[in-house]
């Protein structure tokens, strides 16, 4: 079923100093490919779905892209994108985008949608609307976005996460989750058969196994706990002890309740769910770069049964 058009849907992707240029491109690019498909598909509108604008505070030069619109141009929008954000994962402070920020909440108390990319939901997330609920984003940003936005919970499992009353916001995951954001509003508001189209003209990927797979664990060591940070120097170098949790109890000094209590306080996981995701890092590194049988890496990493390890 094809959606009958009267008159597109406004997209305003946000352009900003720190923006990701090849993510504001690749949306621009998938919400204006529409016309150069028509007649491929029958699933193609005849008329454009979405207009779409590069806004900012104020139109500027900025290669390689335009800020076409500034924001007090704009009164109504239907849908709103934050791309991701090349800034840092461990001490970003944001830029003065009071204005802008003000802006997104006046468009959402319009009715438009609010939709971010990887990183761009620590902007979004300044707006307060997601307060209470849900968000994800590219998880090497998770530990920054949760002592920035305490207040949200983070679920990095899920590649893309819809919230609000009416599940207006909407956030994709990591860097190329863009792709699964662009498809979810094209099969939202135009049809799935128009994003399957674009999909495999485009060549963009929905990632159903979504960003776990892709996550590197680093271990919490800036907690201040000098016994515990003893545990995790002594578990780098003994990884395939038999009994891990046993021996740094053992080496900690401490009664094993008091140890486990600590640790799980410090590190943010118990210390068996930690000896395995440490586990589990190590033997993803070994399976990425070296030619060796996973057996082996079963037992190099502490597995002694390598059915379970698989």
């Amino acid at each position: 079923m094809i959606m009958s058009v009267t008159s597109p849907l406004h997209v305003s992707i946000l352009g900003l100093p720190e923006v990701s240029h090849s993510t504001l491109a690749g949306l621009a690019d998938v919400f204006r490919v529409f016309p150069l498909l028509r007649g491929m598909s029958d699933s193609i509108p005849d008329e454009p779905p979405f207009s779409v604008s590069v806004v900012g505070d104020k139109r500027q030069q900025h290669v390689p892209f335009r800020v076409e619109k500034s924001i007090d141009e704009i009164t109504c929008t239907d849908i709103v994108i934050v791309p991701a954000l090349l800034v840092s994962t461990t001490d970003w402070l944001p830029g003065d985008y009071s204005r802008i920020v003000s802006w997104m909440k006046t468009m959402h108390a319009h009715g438009a949608m609010l939709c971010s990319a990887c990183s761009g939901a620590l902007l979004l997330a300044q707006t307060g609307l997601l307060e209470g609920d849900k968000a994800t984003t590219h998880w090497a940003y998770a530990d920054l976005f949760r002592r920035c936005f305490p207040g949200v919970e983070l679920r990095l499992e899920h590649l893309l996460v819809r919230s609000g009353e009416r599940g207006e916001i909407v956030m994709s995951g990591a860097s190329g989750s863009w792709h699964d954001l662009a498809l979810y509003l094209i099969a939202n508001h135009v049809s799935l058969a128009a994003a399957q189209t674009i999909a495999k003209f485009l060549l963009l990927e929905w990632h159903a196994d979504g960003q776990i797979p892709f996550m590197i664990f680093t271990p919490p060591r800036e907690h201040g706990d000098a016994v515990i940070l003893q545990a995790q120097d002594w578990l780098d170098a003994n990884l395939s002890e038999p009994n891990p949790v046993e021996s740094m109890v053992r080496h900690s000094g401490l009664p094993a309740r008091t140890f486990k209590r600590r640790f799980t306080r410090a590190v943010g996981h118990t210390p068996i769910k930690y000896v395995q995701l440490l586990r589990i890092e190590a033997a993803k590194r070994r399976l990425e770069r070296t030619a060796i049988p996973v057996d082996r890496i079963a037992c190099l990493v502490g597995y002694e049964d390598p059915a379970f390890f698989r």
